[in-house]
């Protein structure tokens, strides 16, 4: 693999593949709607080095936990909101939509290290009624809710 300085900050970079690789990149070009096969590539390495980050577990990521859960089992809400407050430094806020059959689909903002992210969605998606816990992450931050204020 050859890299080549550009001064716009972009860095050229020649890639070789098998043919078959080569054509599923073509597809996934036309498919996805990217502009060239440079962004599509660009874009695959970005979403797996944040799912690496998530991984190692010290980075500050933020992140959306998605949850399906059954409200009408008898300590679901307590519990969920128990964890929540556990975590009140992470957890930014939530919204839910209530599905049918006395389901509700949850999406929570989070932000804090990828290991605590983690562990939170770990506790949640033991929780009695909850059917699935998708937890998704990026290394790009949400800025300061509010600004330093001088003395």
């Amino acid at each position: 693999m050859a890299a080549d300085d550009n001064s716009d900050g972009v860095r050229r970079v020649t890639v070789s593949m098998p043919e078959e690789t080569f054509q599923a990149l073509d597809r996934l070009v036309g498919t996805r709607g990217f502009d060239s096969r440079s962004q599509a590539v660009a874009e695959m390495i970005h979403q797996h080095a944040a799912q690496h980050l998530g991984k190692v577990g010290i980075e500050v990521m933020a992140g959306t936990l998605t949850l399906v859960y059954d409200e009408s089992k008898s300590t679901l809400l307590r519990d969920l909101s128990r964890i929540f407050r556990e975590h009140i430094a992470e957890v930014i806020s939530s919204q839910h939509v209530l599905l049918e059959d006395e389901h509700v689909l949850e999406v929570i903002l989070m932000q804090g290290p990828a290991r605590t992210l983690r562990e939170i969605a770990n506790k949640l998606v033991t929780c009695k009624g909850v059917k699935t816990a998708q937890l998704t992450l990026t290394p790009h931050l949400i800025p300061p809710l509010h600004a330093k204020r001088g003395n």
